[in-house]
């Protein structure tokens, strides 16, 4: 299961982590980001033990989402030692994002 980021552990869980990280921003009126949370659930599974997998409710903490520039959502960032590694925008199949994670592990 994805862990639920916010604002206040965002920099704990993410930015100080020694493993690399997905980071789904996301919104509940958002029907693409829907769409892809069964993936980012599945994805938490596949790479439990390799990546952290999360998610970030970008109405309830705005402040990330706009230290990011997150101006459409789903929007996925990936990190690797506290950096932005890469970043996919809008609903895309699992294996785009394992690709990308695949690349960071």
């Amino acid at each position: 299961m994805a862990i639920e980021l916010t604002d206040d552990n965002f920099e704990e869980i993410v930015l100080k982590s020694d493993k690399p990280v997905l980071v789904d921003f996301w919104a509940e009126w958002c029907g693409p980001c829907r769409m892809v949370a069964p993936i980012v659930a599945e994805l938490a599974d596949d790479y439990k033990d390799q990546a952290v997998i999360g998610k970030m409710d970008v109405d309830s903490n705005p402040q990330t989402a706009v230290k990011y520039g997150i101006r459409n959502i789903p929007t996925i960032l990936f990190f690797k030692n506290g950096e932005v590694a890469d970043k996919q925008v809008g609903a895309v199949p699992k294996t785009i994002l394992s690709s990308k994670l695949d690349a960071l592990v």
